[in-house]
Formats: structure tokens, sequence, C-alpha cells
């Protein structure tokens, strides 16, 4: 079976996307076609909740290759990451050899350091040739990592090979398509960035979401629907929240709203809902209550009508 081609163009790009229901602005389009086009890492920046991860999951699934995730964190190191050997089956091995009599040395060491006593973890499994093409490689949330795991993978980035001193240099015969995603709760380091494609995911705007809220959670009712994004994009212009809510929040707003029936935004069910929204109670503390209402009514002032002024004869 012979891997889907990439697409050809930034329209393929976005038609690419929203076959996935993933509705994505231009800017992000231009820049993963140039991502897949000149085979550089896309490195994607933004708030938490926006979507990153979500374009590496649709690229795997449009274009039918394997998702290999590595999902960073505080400790996060070569074994974890790359590769380990299995020294128990190591050391069964030399108790067979040496039961055999086979005690050289040498000998030994190349047979116990084979590839089939190697644990291979997501960066080796990345550089791996598949059937289905060179798989989607996603890098997750880079910015948990410690700045050592970081610089390491500037040789992953830049020649898509990894060194084993027991076994020489793994290089991938085709690159992977490598997707790199941070929240931003540190700086990375520019020679890493300087190998990749940059671009800033940003809060979509409120008819961007609306159409994310229709494709998603296609059970809620179009009043509810278009109500939850006009309250979570106020709360984002207006509010100075610990936490801004991101679209998956919003997504998960909508869904239990529409499990409990509503079909528009209800002050008291709004605000006993709040901690789908918002994951801090300070936040909810502020929000909750009479500002609820309060933003309510704004909303469905704005939503109204108009109404026309007479001439003047």
């Amino acid at each position: 079976m012979s891997p889907t081609p990439l697409p050809a163009s930034i329209d393929d790009t976005l038609t690419l996307m929203d076959q996935a229901g993933y509705v994505a602005d231009r800017s992000l389009a231009t820049v993963l076609h140039l991502a897949l086009k000149m085979k550089r890492p896309l490195f994607l920046e933004g708030e938490a909740g926006v979507g990153k991860t979500e374009i590496a999951k649709v690229l795997s699934q449009t274009l039918g290759r394997d998702l290999i995730r590595l999902q960073c964190y505080e400790g996060l190191d070569i074994a974890s990451a790359v590769y380990e050997w299995n020294y128990p089956a190591q050391m069964v091995e030399i108790r067979v050899s040496e039961a055999a009599g086979d005690t050289e040395h040498t000998e030994l060491s190349k047979t116990i350091f084979d590839e089939r006593f190697l644990i291979k973890r997501p960066v080796l499994q990345a550089l791996e040739p598949s059937l289905n093409g060179a798989p989607i490689f996603l890098i997750d949330e880079l910015d948990r990592a410690d700045e050592a795991f970081e610089a390491f993978l500037l040789e992953v980035l830049a020649d898509n090979q990894v060194s084993i001193p027991e076994l020489g240099t793994v290089k991938a015969e085709e690159p992977p398509i490598v997707i790199i995603t941070t929240n931003r709760t540190r700086e990375i380091h520019d020679a890493l960035k300087r190998r990749c494609l940059y671009h800033w995911v940003d809060y979509p705007d409120a008819e961007r979401e609306l159409e994310i809220v229709r494709r998603k959670v296609p059970g809620a009712a179009e009043r509810l629907a278009a109500e939850v994004v006009a309250f979570v994009q106020k709360l984002r212009a207006e509010e100075d929240l610990f936490k801004q809510p991101g679209v998956a929040e919003t997504l998960d707003w909508a869904t239990a709203l529409s499990e409990l029936n509503e079909i528009a935004l209800d002050p008291d069910m709004a605000s006993d809902t709040l901690g789908v929204l918002l994951k801090y109670q300070d936040d909810i503390e502020r929000v909750r209550g009479s500002k609820v209402r309060h933003m309510i009514d704004e909303i469905r002032k704005d939503a109204s009508p108009q109404p026309q002024s007479m001439p003047i004869a």
C-alpha cells in the first residue's frame, strides 16, 4: 500500500484539515504546507487547549501515517525517550553463553549488544522505515522537559539520526514529519527553534470557534453553541483570569450543557457548571453568580437586532 501523497498546495492543506474536522486559518495551513514541502519540523507554540496536539493527530488520520507521540515531562531521559537495553534478556544471554563455554569477551559483547536486545522508544521508532510512509512524530509539550533533553534533540532534528554508542548511528531513510508543541511555560533555546518552522497557535475568533463547536458538538442547540462561544470570547477579552479557557474547554462546556438538555445559557446552570470551563477556584469565584448573569444579559443584548431609526420627513 503506497502512502497518501502530501498536499500539493496551501488550499489542498486547508481541504485536508477540513476533511478531518479541523477548522484551520490560512496562516496555519501555509506554514504546515511549507513544513511538509521542505521536510522541516514544525514548532507550534500557544496556550494550552488551542488545538496544537490535534494538528498532529489530523495529519496522521488524513495522510494515513503512523502517529508516534513523545509526551514530555520533567526528568525525561534517553532511556524513556530514545532507547534502552533489555538488561534481563542480556543477562540470560550471558548465562547461556557461559554454560555453552563461549566466554570470549569480544564476541560476547557483540552478542549482547545486538538489536535483538534494544528496546526502542518513541524517538528511535520515529526514525524507522514504515510501509505507510514517514510517520508523524509528535513531541508534545517540550517545555516540560529539561534543557538537557532539549539539547539532545538537536541531532535528531538536524540530521534525523541518533547515535547509539554500542551500535553506531541510526539514521532515518525518510525524515519523519515532526510536530513540536509547547505551552510556553519556559523559553525553548534558539538553537532548536532555528531547525524548525514556527507558528503561534492563537485562540480562534468567534466565527471560527463557533464553527469548531458546530463540528465537534453537533448535538448542541444552535443558540446554546452561539451563546457558549460568545460567553467564552467575552471571558478572554474582559476578564483577568489566571488561566483563560481554551477551545478544548469550550467544547467540554458545550458538551456538558448539551448533555443537561440546555438549549440556551441559563445563569444558574452556567454558574453550576463553570468547573467544566475554568480550572482554578479563584477564576470560578470571580465569574460565578451575578457576573455570569450580567455577561449573559450583555451577550443577548449584543445579539438582538437593533431597532431601525425612522427617517425624518
